[in-house]
């Protein structure tokens, strides 16, 4: 008898298998994800019970990041991230492109500056100054 845990030959929900691959935190969010057609298996979009096969490219977007990758193993069980990270291999040209991205973003969110909220008092007086001349 098989085991729940070695289920190399068993079919395995896309779903199932983004939220073992921690591409999402919960697998409502992975089927969600899936329904709203962030989530493309060889460039079709499908529904969050489709079996995923291992060769399968998929086509997953997260926020403004778009990963590509390729399924090497197929699992139901959310492991550590290491080991989560065996179950695919994202291509070259999506993992630079996000990288640049997340760069670019980091670039931007640091020329806004990081204020948030009020005035302190320090930069109150200087509006005051600024105003008042």
């Amino acid at each position: 008898m098989k085991h729940n845990d070695d289920d190399r030959d068993d079919k395995v929900r896309i779903d199932k298998w983004l939220w073992a691959a921690r591409f999402f935190k919960t697998r409502q969010l992975a089927a969600e994800a899936v329904d709203g057609g962030k989530v493309h298996i060889n460039e079709l979009r499908v529904k969050p019970a489709k079996a995923v096969n291992v060769g399968d490219v998929l086509h997953i977007r997260r926020e403004q990041f778009e990963f590509i990758v390729t399924v090497l193993a197929l699992s139901t069980r959310r492991g550590p991230a290491p080991e989560a990270a065996k179950l695919y291999r994202e291509s070259e040209e999506s993992r630079i492109a996000r990288e640049a991205l997340a760069a670019q973003l980091k670039i931007d969110h640091d020329a806004l500056g990081d204020r948030k909220g009020r005035p302190t008092k320090r930069d109150r007086r200087h509006i005051v100054r600024f105003t008042e001349s």
